[in-house]
């Protein structure tokens, strides 16, 4: 059913367990592609910088490669490092959701991640702060782009 919920004056779409096409569907978002300046030096970030794991690296050819990278074994969504090649994409290294919070980095201890990418000299934009749906923090990748750490309640 659809509606607006009168709590946050949203129109939401609701699939009942119920309903055929719920029960029918398995989706997730498989990779979400980040556009870097260089595949090695972004994959030295993210793997020894932020802790994550390399999942595959394949040359495409003419200078191209798929190179995925996920902050967990097993995690569904892992990021696609896409080397920006053309004045418009080079434009956005940095900027992928235009000054906004780009992506939830969802931790089980928050502190051990938060000190652990301190040591790392991670350029936090805040101080931890505790919210209704758990502890969180902003930071910057080494290109600009924003992200929350997150330890959910």
């Amino acid at each position: 059913s659809s509606g607006i919920n009168a709590e946050y004056g949203v129109l939401q779409k609701v699939i009942h367990p119920h309903h055929s096409s719920a029960r029918q569907m398995s989706r997730f978002i498989g990779h979400v592609s980040l556009l870097v300046t260089d595949y090695d030096d972004a994959i030295h970030y993210y793997t020894n910088v932020l802790g994550f794991k390399l999942i595959e690296d394949k040359i495409l050819g003419e200078g191209k490669r798929w190179v995925l990278v996920s902050p967990s074994e097993g995690a569904q969504t892992s990021l696609l490092l896409s080397k920006a090649d053309k004045p418009e994409q080079i434009n956005q290294v940095g900027n992928q959701c235009g000054g906004r919070v780009f992506l939830f980095l969802h931790t089980d201890n928050f502190d051990r991640d938060y000190e652990l990418f301190g040591s790392k000299k991670v350029k936090f934009l805040e101080d931890p702060r505790d919210e209704p749906y758990g502890k969180v923090v902003q930071f910057a990748d080494k290109y600009g782009n924003k992200y929350e750490l997150i330890q959910r309640k």
